[in-house]
């Protein structure tokens, strides 16, 4: 386990990058051969508006890198954080952090993102998206990301956690991200059955779904426990659900100008 665990320590950023458009390749071609929507739209135009988005989170991701790097010295050094406090197996520790990590910089940030009326603004970028596929996981505000990886690093802090967990969290977060925007459809027993443990596409549908209250629940990334436990999951007939968000389904979701704007812009109504 640990030689497993060492081989993301030591991965280098080329293998890292390749993992994020490996990942949204296979997910992306997927949906030509599982598609849920079966409705035709300009996929590569949709595409280039998120993943122009994506370039904004790879060079904050490099910069937060940096940051990441002195957080986790500090760490070695002062020995702080919980998992410091008692002995376990390795896996047990790993399983630890990945759920904190989860419950934290996913879970938790995400409730925040919805709740607090300024980081809804951010957030709407997400969401305004009228066709959710694949790319529609790289779409988030720059200052949105922000907030989502400064939460990272708080769980990892609080946990004290070693570099490889974090690093194998964040190759798992990014297969679970494509994966649950992916306009696939899983067999129905399937998808329900996985959905008590892991978040599924037509799960996190729902959150896409542009009408509250089924805007407001489903806000899990990996683990689907925690919408469990806070009362927050739902799951209904996925055939109704309708992309976007109604407070600003005015606005052209495929403008790069008009979703950089969109946390400003006073035609779009808060929550």
């Amino acid at each position: 386990m640990t030689s497993f665990l060492n081989f993301f320590e030591t991965m280098p950023i080329w293998m890292k990058a390749g993992w994020v458009f490996f990942t949204l390749a296979i997910f992306w071609i997927a949906e030509g051969n599982y598609s849920f929507i079966k409705t035709r739209y300009k996929k590569w135009r949709h595409a280039k508006t998120n993943l122009f988005l994506l370039l904004f989170v790879m060079i904050i991701n490099a910069a937060f890198g940096i940051i990441t790097l002195g957080i986790f010295n500090w760490l070695e050094v002062s020995q702080f954080g919980l998992l410091h406090f008692f002995e376990a197996p390795v896996i047990i520790e790993l399983l630890l952090s990945l759920l904190v990590l989860d419950l934290i910089a996913q879970y938790g940030v995400h409730i925040l993102l919805h709740k607090v009326p300024a980081f809804w603004r951010l957030h709407l970028v997400h969401h305004s998206d009228k066709m959710v596929d694949a790319t529609t996981g790289t779409r988030h505000h720059p200052l949105d990301f922000i907030l989502r990886e400064s939460f990272a690093l708080l769980a990892v802090v609080i946990m004290g956690m070693p570099i490889s967990f974090y690093l194998f969290y964040r190759i798992l977060s990014v297969a679970f991200t494509y994966f649950t925007h992916a306009n696939i459809s899983l067999p129905k027993s399937l998808d329900k059955a996985l959905s008590y443990v892991i978040v599924t596409p037509d799960m996190h549908k729902f959150h896409h779904h542009r009408e509250l209250p089924l805007t407001d629940s489903n806000y899990g990334n990996m683990f689907a426990i925690w919408d469990r436990i806070f009362g927050t999951f739902y799951y209904g007939n996925v055939n109704d659900v309708v992309y976007g968000v109604d407070s600003a389904d005015h606005t052209d979701d495929q403008s790069i100008t008009v979703q950089l704007g969109m946390p400003f812009n006073k035609g779009v109504k808060s929550k």
